[in-house]
Formats: structure tokens, C-alpha cells, sequence
């Protein structure tokens, strides 16, 4: 009777809870997305085309600022405000390790030093008193990563930038509708980036975005995403000109006309689409209070919680095996958890280049051992959450 509960499990021959595999994150489009696209499709215009104002002034308004620059990625987008930033040879930014390497990557592309600094071990958003142990004569910058949607204590961080003359990126990735002290997660650092992919809160296909309050920054992103030249094809087409210069180094980075037209429907819904997070989180706390194998992360008081992800924590104390088993359990039961992240520091890239090992960042390593993400996205119906929440409560049994 004592292997009855793992018997019972689709990883060693049970039925599992799912047919189908339920994955973590996925778009939502509707007829209205499909027309916008279709009608650029039809127009003159495929890419560099008025639909890229239109958005950029539709974006800055949702989130409060006067400007917001769309580019291809949303690496593209860190790219950009690192350039923007004139961080270079020499510079240092200090980062969190519990991020997608994008966030670390796009200081090296600048020929910088990525400095980790630890995460909360409640929260895993950036440690501020981290942040201000690792500020030396080099530092230019501080990337905040709002993780899985929830902001981070943007006023001591932008404390600590003001006091030392440095800069405040928020990494928003994860965060587009969240507020944090009812001001919109968008307007809280001097850039503030955001990717458009297709399992974060609105999509465009691939896309991402920077928004600020400053117009200079806005300019310098402009040139830069479109080979450090100053005009693009549309500007010069509505002034009858040919003429053009390249006044820097940059990159092709620009977004198409028909991405932004996606972007630009998908947006009206973001407001409803952020709801539906919260409601699913809600339903998981619900469900996992009194299961005391796992720990949903800490949740702020003086934010609103976007909700890219919903992440728990294994107490494996109480949990007879590792993580991977749960991870390939909950797999073989339809349940399409993944892990968000690998800490940066730990990539064999940055053990290699920047001297970084195992045992540096206790916090974000520990919590690497213990993080699982579970299915959260707006199309979910109640049968989706019921099926997450037997899954987790089906496994848990079975090793606890």
C-alpha cells in the first residue's frame, strides 16, 4: 500500500490528469488581431510604417511616459538602452543572477562587466542592500528585473541610483500591467524595457520596447535601431527626400508595420488580460495554502502583481526526492511546468569570461534548486486551473 500514490502517477504508468499537454505560457489572438494585421498586409506598408508611431504613442500612454521606442526583441530593447546609456569598455551595471541571460547579455554586447547582485530569498526581485554593496567608481547602471511580473522596491533603488549618479533600467519583461505604489510598472526607471513575445502579456510575434520620459534617450534608441541612421524609409518618404545619414554604429533593430498593427489591438485588452492572471494566481493560492510541500514567492504590499509567471518553491524537506522528479511528474501528468531560470552566473559563459562560480549568490542559487513555473496565461478556463491544481496536489501526495 506504500507505493499505492506513485503508482498512481503517469510517470510510472497511471492515467494521467491531462490528455494533452498544457504549456506555461501562451498568446491569446482573436478576429480583431487577425484583421489589424491583414489590413497592413494589404496596405502599402509591411515595416517602417505610420503603425510604429502609432503604437510607440499608444504604449507611452498605457504606461505614463512621453515616449516609447518599439524594436524587434526584447533583447534588442536592453540592447538599445545600454547604447542609449553609453555604456562601454570599462563600465560596470549591476544585475540579479535570477533573470534570462538577456539581461546580463546585453552589458557584454556593450563591452562591459555585468556585476551580479543577490536576490530577496522571498521575493527573489534584486536585493537593494546587494545593489549598494557592489557600487564602485565604474558603475554606470542598475538593470532591476521585475521577476514573474511583481515590481521591485523601485524607491530605495531609485534612492540608491540618485545617490551615486548612476542609471535605472527597469527590466519590465515580465511586467507589463503590474503597478507598483499605483504608478504603472513602465514609468518607474529612467528606461524601462519590455518584451512582446508570444507568452508575455501582449505579443506581436517577436517585439519589444522601451519606454521613458526622456526625449534625448528616445532619440539615440531611434537612430540606434535603425543602423545609427538618423531618418528612416518612412520619415523620408513623407518629406519627399533621398537624403540620410549614419551618425553612429547601430543595428537593425526595427519592428515591422504589421507587428505594431498586432501590438496595437492586442494592447486594448491588456487591462482584462492582467485580471485573468491574478484571478488564476489567486486560485492557486487558494488551492496550495495548506500544502505545506510548497511555497508560492512573497508578495509585496505595495504592488500590483502582472503575473508573467507564477512561480512556487519546493519545501524538499518535506518532499521525498528532488526536483527534476516533480518536474517530470507534473510533465507526464499534462502539465507543461517549466523552470524560470538557471542563474545566470552559473552559464558556463559567464564562468568562463567573468570568473563567476557556484556558492557566490546563496539566495538565487538556493532558489534554483526549489522553483518551479505553473501554467498561467489569460486563455485558461476553470477546467485548465483544476487540472494544474489536481496535478500538484496528485504528485505532492505521491512523495510526500
Amino acid at each position: 500500500m506504500k507505493n499505492k500514490p506513485k503508482s498512481e502517477l503517469a510517470l510510472y504508468g497511471g492515467n494521467p490528469v491531462r490528455d494533452s499537454l498544457l504549456p506555461y505560457g501562451k498568446q491569446w489572438l482573436d478576429d480583431n488581431d487577425v484583421n489589424a494585421v491583414v489590413e497592413v498586409l494589404k496596405s502599402d506598408w509591411l515595416t517602417t510604417g505610420p503603425n510604429v508611431a502609432e503604437f510607440e504613442q499608444v504604449f507611452a500612454e498605457t504606461v505614463g511616459v512621453k515616449e516609447a521606442v518599439a524594436v524587434s526583441n526584447g533583447t534588442a530593447a536592453l540592447h538599445t538602452a545600454m547604447y542609449a546609456l553609453g555604456i562601454g569598455p570599462g563600465d560596470e551595471v549591476i544585475v540579479p543572477p535570477i533573470t534570462f541571460a538577456a539581461s546580463a547579455n546585453c552589458i557584454v554586447y556593450q563591452g562591459a562587466t555585468p556585476v551580479f547582485a543577490d536576490v530577496d530569498s522571498k521575493t527573489l526581485l534584486i536585493d537593494p542592500e546587494c545593489v549598494e554593496s557592489k557600487i564602485t567608481p565604474r558603475t554606470k547602471a542598475i538593470i532591476a528585473v521585475d521577476y514573474a511580473g511583481q515590481a521591485c522596491d523601485y524607491k530605495t533603488l531609485n534612492d540608491i541610483a540618485q545617490s551615486h549618479n548612476i542609471h535605472l533600467v527597469d527590466d519590465a519583461c515580465h511586467a507589463l500591467g503590474g503597478k507598483y505604489n499605483n504608478k504603472p510598472v513602465g514609468s518607474l526607471a529612467d528606461l524601462n524595457i519590455f518584451s512582446m513575445h508570444p507568452v508575455k502579456h501582449i505579443t506581436s510575434g517577436e517585439g519589444g520596447v522601451i519606454s521613458t520620459d526622456d526625449t534625448l534617450f528616445a532619440q539615440k534608441m531611434r537612430v540606434f535601431r535603425n543602423h545609427g541612421i538618423t531618418s528612416d524609409h518612412h520619415q523620408r518618404e513623407l518629406a519627399g527626400s533621398w537624403f540620410y545619414e549614419m551618425v553612429d554604429l547601430g543595428y537593425n533593430y526595427r519592428l515591422t508595420d504589421f507587428q505594431c498593427a498586432l501590438a496595437k489591438s492586442q494592447i486594448k485588452k491588456l487591462a482584462y488580460w492582467v485580471k485573468k492572471r491574478q484571478d488564476i494566481a489567486k486560485s492557486y493560492d487558494t488551492a496550495f495554502a495548506n500544502m505545506p510541500e510548497i511555497s508560492p514567492l512573497a508578495l509585496r504590499k505595495d504592488v500590483s502583481h502582472a503575473y508573467h509567471l507564477y512561480v512556487i518553491r519546493l519545501n524538499l524537506e518535506k518532499i521525498r526526492t528532488c526536483k527534476a522528479t516533480i518536474f517530470n511528474s507534473l510533465r507526464a501528468e499534462g502539465i507543461g511546468i517549466n523552470v524560470h531560470y538557471i542563474p545566470v552566473h552559473l552559464h558556463p559563459f559567464y564562468q568562463q569570461k567573468f570568473n563567476t562560480r557556484p556558492g557566490m549568490f546563496p539566495h538565487a542559487e538556493k532558489a534554483y534548486e526549489e522553483i518551479i513555473s505553473l501554467p498561467i496565461f489569460p486563455k485558461m478556463d476553470d477546467n485548465d486551473i483544476c487540472d494544474v491544481i489536481n496535478a500538484m496536489e496528485k504528485v505532492i501526495r505521491a512523495y510526500s
